[in-house]
């Protein structure tokens, strides 16, 4: 598809051409933005709702709750922190930057836990993971959970 339209070759003068190219470096620049903008999660950046619970309680992960405190107030894991998403730019420091021990998001959903793991991967942190399903699954699923 072209971005002007045919144009005799007398009438393509230098200032067509220079819009031509630049229009399609515009294009492909937006294409690219858009790409490193999406979302896109490889298999690696998950784990199943499982396996995070078996890691947690077998105390081998750091599971941290990114809902918020209404949600909290529902249940929350054993064991997990509680570091509500919108509080995250404030209290980063509580994420170990070591990788010796995992850390695994979760919300309610997958949603929200997704998407900060793109933050925080930006942030250096390798070792963050999220819970495929959160915590609506696990509630479903009759898995305990306390009050905070």
């Amino acid at each position: 598809m072209s971005l002007t339209p045919n144009l005799p070759t007398a009438r393509r003068t230098p200032a067509v051409i220079h819009t031509r190219r630049s229009l399609s470096l515009l294009v492909l620049g937006l294409g690219l933005t858009l790409a490193a903008c999406s979302p896109q999660t490889v298999a690696t950046d998950s784990v199943t709702l499982d396996f995070a619970r078996a890691e947690l309680e077998a105390g081998r992960v750091i599971l941290i709750d990114i809902r918020e405190p209404n949600e909290h107030a529902l249940g929350v894991a054993k064991g997990a922190q509680l570091l509500p998403m919108r509080q995250l730019g404030t209290r980063l420091s509580e994420i170990p930057t070591t990788t010796d021990k995992p850390v695994l998001l979760i919300c309610n959903t997958q949603n929200r836990s997704s998407s900060t793991l793109a933050a925080l991967r930006e942030r250096g942190y390798p070792h963050v993971r999220y819970v495929q399903g959160g915590m609506s699954e696990w509630m479903r699923r009759g898995w305990p959970v306390v009050k905070p």
